[in-house]
Parts: structure tokens; sequence; C-alpha cells
């Protein structure tokens, strides 16, 4: 008897350390083998400018969190003449939720409050609920060519390429379309700045021309997750943010969120959610499991392995690939184990180190030239800070 309430007592202990609800169980850097010198440098760096706009930064290690801290910007003074000048990030009216500039929509959704514009990150999100669906079995295969959701008749530059184009290859970011992403967002002539302009964004990713075989290398695409939102009504006839909030928010406990509509009322799952940090760091947490919360397979282990196992390389020189909307990262310039997490627009940047039981939880603002805290500095800064080797 006294065995069996051990192991009930280790169970509920080892739940609530994976699932804490409301809140993060906390301990000092120390407590979870941190280095409580090198965070606080570290912090002073943030502090200091040294990284740009930072807004957050999040460190949880065996479940705990051992850093938690928020910086304060006045980004209606940071960004005041921007916001009220037409340009790439602020193509529509000044008030409008694409004003990147607005300090009601970016980066705290309405002034001040808790959710942080994930951007990019919402297309691993986006991944994450259609692995819920595709766990479900209420998804396609991820073979189905795209255009058997579109009337071709409908659709510009079809040839046997984009024919060829399947759902897999959104997820992988292996289109083979010519998408003009190698300009910034601030540039008027970046893809993703002209369909975010356009009133029909899905249409105007399937409009656009082929330039190679798709499958045949990586290249980033803002247009295909939106797209996949899109799929993700016709296949299954539900909307994915209502979707996201039965099978995959409300299972983990995220009661909070914000997600952007596109003009034509498709939520924007290349940008678009809004998620408040501890929120980020259990989706987070729940990849890290396998899918698996408070003992219940919210998402598959199957999709979860295949997610954040590299499917294409996106560099060679850095060593960093992509799974399905998953960003990875080496460890370090010698390690080459991966880190997987999420990468978005202004230093958004949610991360897990496997091996050493690691989440990490950026949110920052720079969305013009400067400097800036991306996933290879936070990785590196926080490894630096482990004390007690592999765990």
């Amino acid at each position: 008897m006294r065995l069996a309430l051990v192991v009930l007592l280790v169970t509920l202990a080892s739940q609530a350390q994976l699932a804490p609800g409301k809140s993060w169980p906390v301990a000092t850097p120390q407590a979870v083998g941190l280095d409580a010198a090198a965070l606080a440098a570290f912090d002073a760096d943030i502090k200091s400018g040294k990284y740009g706009n930072v807004d957050s930064l999040l460190i949880l290690r065996h479940g705990k969190v051992a850093f938690d801290h928020t910086y304060s910007h006045d980004y209606a003074k940071i960004y005041g003449t921007e916001a009220k000048t037409n340009g790439a990030l602020n193509a529509h009216d000044f008030g409008g939720p694409f004003n990147y500039f607005n300090p009601w929509w970016h980066p705290y959704y309405r002034n001040g409050g808790q959710l942080h514009s994930m951007q990019s990150v919402t297309k691993s999100v986006t991944s994450a609920v259609i692995g819920v669906a595709v766990t479900r079995g209420e998804f396609p295969s991820l073979d189905t060519p795209v255009l058997k959701y579109f009337d071709e008749s409908k659709v510009a530059n079809v040839d046997e390429r984009k024919r060829k184009m399947t759902i897999r290859n959104l997820l992988t970011m292996t289109t083979g379309e010519l998408w003009q992403d190698d300009f910034p967002y601030s540039d008027p002539r970046n893809a993703a700045s002209i369909m975010e302009a356009s009133a029909d964004w899905v249409q105007f990713f399937i409009d656009q021309p082929m330039k190679e075989d798709p499958g045949a290398s990586f290249y980033y695409n803002d247009g295909a997750p939106e797209a996949l939102a899109y799929i993700f009504q016709k296949a299954t006839g539900q909307d994915i943010e209502e979707y996201a909030a039965k099978y995959l928010f409300a299972p983990v406990g995220i009661e909070h969120w914000f997600w952007k509509r596109t003009p034509m009322g498709l939520a924007d799952t290349e940008g678009g959610l809004y998620l408040e940090r501890h929120d980020l760091a259990k989706l987070m947490v729940l990849f890290q499991h396998g899918g698996m919360w408070e003992g219940r397979q919210v998402v598959g282990a199957d999709w979860v392995k295949t997610t954040i196992t590299p499917a294409v390389t996106v560099s060679e020189k850095t060593g960093v690939k992509y799974g399905l909307l998953w960003w990875l990262y080496p460890y370090g310039k010698d390690d080459p184990r991966l880190v997987f997490g999420g990468s978005g627009f202004g230093g958004q940047a949610p991360l897990v180190i496997p091996d050493y039981d690691i989440v990490i939880v950026v949110n920052a603002w720079n969305i013009l030239k400067g400097p800036g805290l991306g996933a290879r500095v936070a990785i590196d800064r926080v490894l630096a800070a482990v004390t007690d080797g592999k765990r």
C-alpha cells in the first residue's frame, strides 16, 4: 500500500512539472543547475540594449521557472513616426492589425496587454494543430496535392510542377514557387508584404509562378501556411482557430489568446497569433514530451517526432535545418545535436534544448534594422550558464 502511494505521489509530481496549469513552479537558477551570475550578465546585456527591444525572457529547466524577466519599452514613442507613415509594414489604415508599428496591435495586443505577437511562431503552432487533426484522423495525407482544394481554372500559372505541390511541401517550405523573400519585410518588394496588402492571401499564394519542382529545395514562403488554413477548412469543414481552441489549447490550459484574420476571414496562420509567454512555453513542453500532457496524448508521438526531424537543410554553413514548420538549430559550433523551436519576425524565439531539459522563450520587437536576440544567441548564452552538464 505504501509503495503504491509513493508511486502515485511521484507520478503526480512529474505531471505537475509537465502540466502546471495556471502557473509554473519556480526555482532558483542554482537549484536547477544554472549559473545565476551568467544569467545576471545576460539580463544586464538585455537591459543595456545590446539586443535591441527585448520584451521578455523566460527560461525553464526541469519543468521549473529559473528565469523570468520582462523589459519595458515605449513603442508608441519608438515607432511613433512609422506608425503614421504608409509603407510595407503599414500598408493599410493606420489603426489596422497589419500596421506593425501601431502599439495597440504590436507587439502586445491592446497596448500593454499580456498577449505578445508570435509572428511566424504562428506557423509552428499551425503545424501543431494539423498534427492534432492528423492524430485524430481528421486531416488528409500530407502527400495530397494542393490543387485538389482549388478550381484550376481560377488559378494562374498552373503547370505540371504546380500540380505536384503537396501539403507536405507547404509544411517543409519546399513549394517550388518563385516567392520573393530575399528582401526584408520592410521592403515593399517582399512577397509577404505584398500578400498582406492584398485582399485574398490564399489566391495570391496559389497564383505565384513556379521556379522549380516542389521538394527540390527549401525556400521560405509566408503564403504556404496561409494556404494550410484554407486547406484545413476545406478538408475538415472546421476553422483552424476553433479547432485549436478545442483540441490543442484547452487540453494544455491555454485560456487566453488572440488570432488575427485575413481580409477573407481565415485565421492568419502565417503570423497572426498572440500568446502569453508562459502559455507558449506550455506548447514547447508539450512537444518536448512527445505530445503528452497530464497523461493524455494531445498530439501523436509520431507526428511530434516527424515535426522536429530535419526534412530539409536550410544552411550547410550554419547547420540550420527545418522540419514541419519548425526550425532546428545545432546546439553549438561543435555539437550537431538539434534544438527545436519557432522563429518569428521581430525576435520571437521559443526553443527546446532536449538533452539539457531546457525551454527558452524570447519575445522581442526588433522590426527595423538593428541588433536582436535571435535563436543562436539565446541558445549559446543559456547553454553557457549550465553548471551540471547533460541531464
